[in-house]
């Protein structure tokens, strides 16, 4: 028998070698997460977590959303709201026309829509007289927050139909109007919507006016509406440089309040 050569055994053991490296290779498996992290392959977010890093999420436990900047003839208007337990509870511009005639105009409307928004619950707001442009593009920006919001809203299953954000079904609402306040500018009178133990609408019947009286009541009057709005109660912040009205609407507010059962 010849023996083998020597040379021709190295062959045969690297031949060896190398196909049981090959046959280890194509038996790993491909899906190890390790490998796919360091060749650059992320693992996918799911839907809720990416709405989270955009802030588009918690609307409905409280969450502030920023509806779409909408250019008018006058400059960019924008509108944030925000919501709780599914309702509006505050509203206000970001941006809005300024300089000039526009500063007088946003400084009349924007107050009036964000009051309106927040009585309605809806982007379906009255147009403010004088401010046609500046109330479109709010009402548009503010369609646009509310859809954002409806959007991050996770879906709840309920055996109970599903209400109207801001709506009480059945419930019967009641007009009450307050006792008159009177001031040392003039008589303050609030009168409230109610409708399912909450406050809907609020507006003044009377309010200090003539002079510098007008200005001031205009400044002010809106902002304490949107507040007893929002708090439900009188118990809400004095507008600065409106003082005295600011008191006088509170009483009157408490008293309407007091008449409707608190």
């Amino acid at each position: 028998m010849r023996k083998s050569h020597p040379v021709r055994r190295v062959v045969l053991a690297t031949a060896a070698t190398v196909s049981g490296v090959v046959l280890l290779l194509s038996l790993k498996p491909s899906s190890d997460p390790a490998s796919a992290q360091a060749g650059g392959t992320i693992p996918q977010q799911t839907a809720a977590a990416q709405e989270s890093a955009q802030g588009g999420t918690g609307a409905a436990a409280g969450g502030a959303v920023t509806g779409d900047v909408v250019q008018t003839q006058y400059g960019p208007v924008q509108v944030r709201i925000t919501v709780s337990g599914n309702k509006i509870t505050k509203a206000e511009a970001v941006q809005a026309p300024k300089g000039g005639e526009s500063d007088a105009k946003t400084a009349l409307s924007i107050p009036k829509l964000t009051q309106d928004t927040v009585a309605k619950q809806k982007a379906d707001v009255d147009t403010v007289s004088g401010a046609t442009y500046t109330s479109e593009g709010y009402k548009k920006s503010l369609q646009s927050a509310i859809d954002k919001a409806n959007a991050a809203v996770p879906a709840q299953p309920s055996a109970q139909p599903s209400q109207p954000a801001g709506g009480n079904a059945g419930a019967a609402a009641k007009t009450v109007t307050g006792t008159v306040s009177q001031t040392q500018y003039g008589p303050v009178q609030v009168r409230i919507t109610v409708s399912g133990g909450k406050i809907t609408k609020a507006d003044a019947v009377q309010a200090p006016k003539g002079g510098t009286s007008d200005q001031k009541t205009a400044l002010s009057v809106p902002k304490l509406n949107q507040e007893a709005v929002a708090a439900g109660s009188a118990d809400i912040d004095s507008v600065s440089g409106a003082t005295y009205t600011s008191e006088g609407y509170k009483k009157s507010l408490q008293s309407a309040l007091d008449q409707a059962g608190g």
